[in-house]
């Protein structure tokens, strides 16, 4: 009796955290005149508290699979669900706004721009959704302290700040309009160990927080921050490890995924 009531609220609770769901996505590109196969027909979803982690090695498909599942790429053929929306029948212009109100993100290359303040480099992304500017500015301060980036940083422009910094402050433009999901191009691939683990520390922090997020990594020490580890092959999702909550220094979560990892052959 009690395995069974157990089982009926982790259904109740997958229910109630259901975010995306994805059947039969596939991705083809011509090269050529020869079709290249990049996703392949891939069922997934999402769940709303996650820290979801895609690696593979490199080709296997993983930012592809990253970008058509934030619905900044179109998928071959597929269907896409939010809720009990079909976005996949969006045009390209819904899926903007889609991705405008739904969506923050996070690449390797920060792209800030130079000739605005990091302050405004975070305020014309909220201006895009919220035109209460005060509003705004009181979210991006809450979000800068969170990350610990200072009031003095945030009048400075982008080239007189760390690349760690610089990254920081691209995770709280991701986070200024409050996405449902932030997704995570290699975050750390271009900053140095430390300056990575900041990068990590701050969004471990917020998905603790209850934020969502799915990131691209082929780092093991970025994947142990997850607590769903997918794996990717040749377009394919091969495997799946739950690592549950992360905590640091877990010798136990650092084994278990390097076992899962050894039986994906990475």
């Amino acid at each position: 009796m009690l395995k069974t009531v157990k089982k009926f609220y982790t259904i109740i609770e997958r229910v109630r955290r259901f975010l995306y769901a994805y059947e039969n996505l596939s991705k083809t590109f011509s090269n050529g005149g020869r079709q290249q196969h990049v996703l392949k027909n891939i069922d997934l979803e999402l769940y709303q508290g996650d820290f979801t982690v895609i690696m593979g090695a490199s080709g296997a498909g993983k930012s592809t699979l990253l970008y058509a599942l934030s619905g900044m790429d179109t998928p071959s053929i597929g269907k896409i669900t939010f809720g009990d929306r079909v976005i996949s029948d969006l045009s390209q212009d819904g899926l903007a706004v889609f991705r405008r109100d739904h969506c923050g993100f996070v690449f390797q290359q920060i792209y800030l721009i130079d000739g605005m303040s990091v302050m405004d480099n975070v305020l014309s992304a909220g201006l895009l959704v919220n035109r209460d500017k005060k509003a705004l500015v009181e979210r991006a301060k809450q979000l800068f302290a969170a990350v610990d980036i200072s009031e003095e940083t945030q009048k400075k422009f982008p080239t007189q700040i760390s690349g760690g910094e610089a990254q920081r402050v691209g995770i709280v433009r991701a986070l200024i309009n409050s996405p449902t999901i932030l997704f995570a191009d290699e975050p750390t691939g271009a900053l140095n160990s430390k300056t990575g683990l900041d990068v990590l520390d701050t969004l471990t922090k917020f998905n603790e927080q209850g934020q969502s997020v799915v990131m691209v990594t082929h780092d093991m020490r970025s994947a142990r921050r997850g607590n769903r580890i997918l794996y990717m092959k040749d377009g394919v999702i091969m495997g799946e490890c739950d690592l549950g909550k992360y905590s640091h220094g877990n010798a136990e979560r650092h084994e278990k995924l390097s076992s899962f990892l050894k039986d994906m052959e990475w």
